[in-house]
């Protein structure tokens, strides 16, 4: 049974939220196993509040899937609204057999139940390999309900000794999955290219592909859900994600003022566009916020993002809306960018909305 961090264990009186999320980073132990160590109500640090919780009811709408198998005019031109209408949907007969997909799964799911003693030789490494319960969980408003890995896997992946090499399924999964979901994430790319006007390679030439993180969370059972969540609402501040999920719900996509679940689809991937690719098509495409609430079930929730960025990051690699589709009548609605000016900006929490395009945005006498 896992120690419990004292400070979790506080009245509300006594509660200091600062110290007691300290508690819990120096502990090393992931919520699942702080919820093994028997807890059965969840500790104040994990406790959103009341605005974040105040809609946690999808409605009965349903975000678009997409098959592959089809014709390719007819696919683009599916992709092309998809993602300017919903910024989210699913991909079916994409390559890649539900065979892999079991497999790649239950790889990570024997990662989050390894020993408590033997995931916190990967707590917060950095910057290649990390374990973790929120992305910079200082900057957090609560704590979330889940754990994650995330391993940068290029342009420069960690030496295999850096990888869990204690299981090794989790190291050899990780990196057939890198090639897989990057095999599906250039087809997709090339086709949302085609459908906004520009040459099918342009994201590829512009090195969309060579800067690959794979973030992995495991959301398990949360004995009081309507307190917390598994991940707030935000906006991916890439280019592209390839996610995929195991069939335990929990995803949910804000569709104009209304929240969709995003049902599992049996050998699915979901794919949502990035903020940054939003600013590159010019509002073609769109970045929309999307959650996870916290796991009601017995069963955990599992799922694995690949997210690509440009790779080109020096400070004269400029990025902006493609020049080939602005016109007098659609100027440009951003101003141009280098990645160092992204990461000065401080992006630090699990709860970025926008950040990217409100922060490159022109105004409308920029604009015109």
């Amino acid at each position: 049974m896992a120690p419990t961090p004292a400070a979790l264990t506080t009245t509300p009186t006594t509660h200091d939220f600062a110290k007691e999320v300290k508690d819990f980073d120096d502990s090393k132990m992931g919520v699942k196993d702080l919820l093994d160590s028997g807890v059965t109500t969840i500790p104040k640090i994990f406790m959103y509040p009341p605005e974040v919780l105040a809609d946690l009811k999808p409605c009965n709408l349903e975000i678009p899937t997409i098959d592959l198998s089809h014709p390719r005019e007819e696919v683009i031109e599916q992709i092309k609204r998809a993602s300017h209408d919903w910024g989210f949907y699913q991909v079916i007969n994409h390559g890649i057999s539900n065979e892999v997909i079991d497999q790649t799964i239950n790889a990570f799911k024997s990662f989050y139940e390894l020993p408590m003693e033997t995931k916190k030789k990967y707590h917060h490494m950095d910057p290649k390999v990390a374990f973790y319960s929120n992305f910079n969980i200082f900057y957090s408003k609560a704590v979330n309900w889940k754990d994650s890995l995330r391993v940068y896997m290029a342009p420069n992946p960690p030496e295999m000794d850096q990888m869990p090499s204690v299981c090794a399924k989790v190291t050899n999964e990780l990196l057939d999955w890198d090639l897989q979901a990057k095999r599906v994430a250039e087809e997709l790319m090339e086709m949302m290219c085609e459908g906004v006007g520009v040459k099918k390679d342009k994201l590829k030439e512009m090195s969309c592909l060579e800067h690959r993180k794979l973030v992995s969370h495991y959301y398990p059972y949360c004995p009081q859900p309507d307190l917390t969540m598994g991940l707030p609402p935000h906006t991916d501040r890439g280019v592209l994600t390839v996610l995929l999920q195991n069939e335990v719900n929990g995803l949910h996509v804000k569709h104009g003022k209304e929240w969709v679940e995003v049902k599992p689809v049996r050998g699915a991937l979901i794919i949502n566009v990035g903020d940054l690719l939003q600013i590159f098509s010019n509002d073609a495409f769109t970045s929309v916020e999307h959650r996870v609430v916290a796991n009601p079930s017995k069963n955990p929730r599992i799922s694995l993002a690949a997210i690509y960025n440009p790779g080109k990051r020096g400070e004269n690699d400029v990025y902006g809306v493609f020049p080939e589709i602005i016109t007098p009548e659609k100027p440009s609605l951003y101003k141009e960018f280098t990645i160092p000016e992204i990461q000065k900006q401080g992006l630090t929490d699990d709860s970025s909305c926008r950040a990217i395009i409100d922060l490159f945005k022109l105004d409308k006498s920029e604009a015109a």
